[in-house]
Parts: C-alpha cells; structure tokens; sequence
C-alpha cells in the first residue's frame, strides 16, 4: 500500500488530503507578515506552511545575480539584492518553526541548492520540498534524499521520462517520497493542468503517493485532483492578492484557502466506499418506492401461480420483481386477497422455495 509520512501525519489513498500552503516570498522578506500567513494557513485547516530557501550567491552565475532588476515586483536594484531581500535566515527559520508547532502545523521548505538542503536537514523539519525546476537536478535529488527527510517533488514542466530518471534518483536512497503533477504556467488555466496525468503516475510508481500542486485560480481542480488519486495538495498563498509579487495573483486567499480544504474533506466523504451496496440510509427510500411481488387478486390456497396472478407495488419490502420468473408455477400453501404480499412461506415447499429464500438472503447480503 502506497503511504507517505510527514511530521505526525500518514498520507496514503485512505487519508484526507495533506493541505500544503505554499507561502513561498509571498511575505515580502517581512517575518511579522510570514507569521500571518503561518496563521491564515493553520486558521483555514492546512495541513503544513511551506517557504522557498535559497543560498543566492551560490545558486545564481554572477551574471545573474547582478543584472538589473527593476518594476513592481521588485525588492531590489538588481536580481540578487531582490532574492535577498526576500530571503529569510536561520532566525528566522527558528521563529517559525516555533509558530507552526504552537500552530499545530508542519513546516517545511523547499531547497534550491545543496547549502539549502543542509540548512533545512540541520534545522530538522517536517519535509523538503524539491521546485519543479529541479526535477532533472538528480544531484540535489540524491542530496536530499540522503537526509532521509520526507521529500515532496513537483513535476512541471517535465517528461514522463525525466519524471522517471528522478525517481530512479531518489527511491533507492529514500522511498518517502510524494510525487507532485504541476504545470510551470502561472497561473495555469484548466486546460494546462492535465489532471489525468495523476492517473498514470499511480500506475507508474505504485508504492508512491502522488499529489497536485497547482497554479491555477480556485479550488476546483484541486477537488478533481483529489477524486483522481492525489493525496497531497499544494496550493500559493496569500493575504492580499493584489500585493507586488509574482505569486501574490493566483494564491489563494484566507477565505477560498478555507473553502479548498472544506472541499477536500467534502470530496473524501463524497468517494466513500468502492463497494456498491444500499446502504442503511438508503433503505427507507428503497423500501418506499421499491416493488415487491404481490397478490393482483384474490388467490385460493394451493392455487398454482401464473403471470397474471402476481402485479408489482410499492412499497418494496418483500420479493423483488426480477424474482418473478421463480415464483410463477409454484403452489400457494395459504389465500391471498388482493395485494397481499407474495412471500416465501406463502409457497410450497420444494427445491425451487428453498432457491428463491437464498436468494433473497443474498441479495440482501450484497
């Protein structure tokens, strides 16, 4: 059976969802603001907040790091002094940590460089997370997997084969690991997300539980990801979506993060059994406006019963109709009037009598 364990929580294909909100910089490098998000997480019923962390000298060429970055999005003169405006450190982390087990949440990060990882392993958190834009980074992914720490892998933008070539990285080393269908569009419409792909990794990785992480508008998808298998779901957060960021737009906000993880419950509910049966709340409506075989006239006892002997009524509480075939030729044992039902003891005994009881039994089995 296909399970993932993170923090305290086991995730597997009968558990509720794991809710990850993905704060991400969507605090603006402000700690007062990232403490709210942890709390609009907790509030709304996510399961885990989660942040980005960098080491941005090493991660980026120089090139990059010191060209010109300027708009609304930016919180600083050029790429780097952006990143590291926005970049929290080990206080930081510290704090937060603190706030998220007062919270009764997890909180983890995602590491986009080998210096992260060892930041994220030494502080001792729920899980890494691993950005799609590292899926075919198998040395970060042997990396990660070597702290043994719960892994979370998005997939955008990737190959089926690339896809496998990362699990083929990390399972040998650590087999807890979740497996994310993402599409690297932002925000993604309904016609990006490819739902169905959660489908096939079920059936690519058996042992793994596989996930959605969206950046697409609403909870919807997310519901339908949830129906498909998915078992973990990431969505971006925020408390205002019309704040300067690049995420701020397609995040979720306090009241639609609430509906989505109210939803996902809903959705496991909603799935309930593989078993098809009448189940006890269904039975009075069965009963009600089912058929049962009844008497359409006055019968006399021993009378031998032809189709035009029986009719069927409501309410259904004796032999079905698709029994007719079985009782027609046999033998009343007592007088019905009309409309009496038509019952078991009412007939001869004999071979065909004994039949027709155990299917009734069985029907009622099923």
């Amino acid at each position: 059976m296909r399970e993932f364990h993170i923090g305290g929580h086991r995730i597997a294909d009968d558990t509720d969802a794991y809710v990850i909100a993905e704060i991400g910089h969507n605090h603006g490098g402000s700690l007062e603001q990232a403490e709210a998000l942890f709390r609009m997480a907790a509030e709304a019923g996510a399961s885990a907040a989660k942040l980005q962390k960098r080491d941005n000298k090493s991660l980026f060429t120089r090139a990059m790091y010191d060209q010109p970055y300027t708009g609304r999005n930016s919180y600083g003169p050029t790429y780097g002094a952006h990143r590291e405006a926005l970049e929290f450190g080990l206080d930081e982390y510290k704090h937060l940590s603190g706030v998220a087990a007062e919270l009764g949440i997890d909180f983890f990060s995602t590491a986009f460089d080998l210096p992260s990882v060892d930041f994220l392993a030494e502080l001792d958190l729920a899980a890494i997370k691993i950005a799609s834009a590292d899926l075919t980074n198998t040395p970060l992914l042997r990396y990660a997997a070597q702290t043994g720490k719960a892994l979370v892998v998005s997939t955008g933008g990737a190959t089926m084969a690339e896809v496998r070539r990362a699990c083929e990285a990390i399972l040998p080393i650590n087999t807890n690991l979740a497996l994310l269908q993402c599409t690297a569009i932002y925000p993604a419409t309904p016609e990006d997300l490819n739902l169905s792909v959660i489908q096939t990794f079920r059936e690519e990785f058996p042992e793994v539980v596989v996930g959605f992480s969206g950046h697409d508008l609403g909870p919807e998808a997310s519901l339908l990801a949830y129906a498909l298998g998915a078992r973990v779901v990431e969505k971006h957060i925020t408390l205002d979506q019309t704040l300067p960021g690049t995420d701020h737009a397609f995040s979720l906000n306090p009241v639609e993060l609430a509906e989505l993880t109210a939803g996902l419950r809903r959705a496991k509910a909603a799935l309930g059994s593989p078993i098809k049966r009448c189940s006890e709340t269904e039975a009075p409506a069965v009963r009600k406006m089912g058929k049962k075989l009844v008497a359409a006239r006055e019968l006399p006892a021993g009378h031998k019963l032809t189709a035009e002997d029986i009719a069927c009524k409501s309410p259904g509480d004796g032999l079905k109709p698709y029994q007719l075939e079985q009782v027609i030729g046999m033998t009343l044992s007592v007088a019905l009037t009309e409309d009496d039902a038509i019952l078991p003891d009412h007939l001869a005994a004999g071979d065909a009598l004994t039949a027709l009881i155990e299917s009734e039994a069985g029907t009622h089995a099923d």
